[in-house]
C-alpha cells in the first residue's frame, strides 16, 4: 500500500484527467457493445444523472472555491 501511495503522489493533473477520460471512454464502450446496458441507461430519467453529477462535484468544487 505504501508503494501505491508513493506512485499516486507522482501523478500530476494531466495524468488524473487522462484517467478520468479513460473511465468515461470505457463506460461509453460498455454502453455501445452491451445493448441491455444501453436500454437501461436510456430508461433512466436524465435528472438522476444530473443529480449524481451535482453530488459528485460538490466536495471538489467546495475545496476549489471555499
Amino acid at each position: 500500500m505504501k508503494d501505491f501511495n508513493k506512485n499516486v503522489k507522482k501523478l500530476d493533473v494531466f495524468d488524473i484527467k487522462l484517467i478520468e477520460l479513460t473511465s468515461a471512454s470505457f463506460i461509453l464502450f460498455l454502453i455501445t457493445v452491451w445493448p441491455a446496458l444501453m436500454i437501461l441507461v436510456h430508461k433512466i430519467h436524465w435528472g438522476w444523472f444530473l443529480g449524481a453529477t451535482v453530488i459528485f462535484a460538490y466536495k471538489p468544487l467546495k475545496k476549489l472555491f471555499f
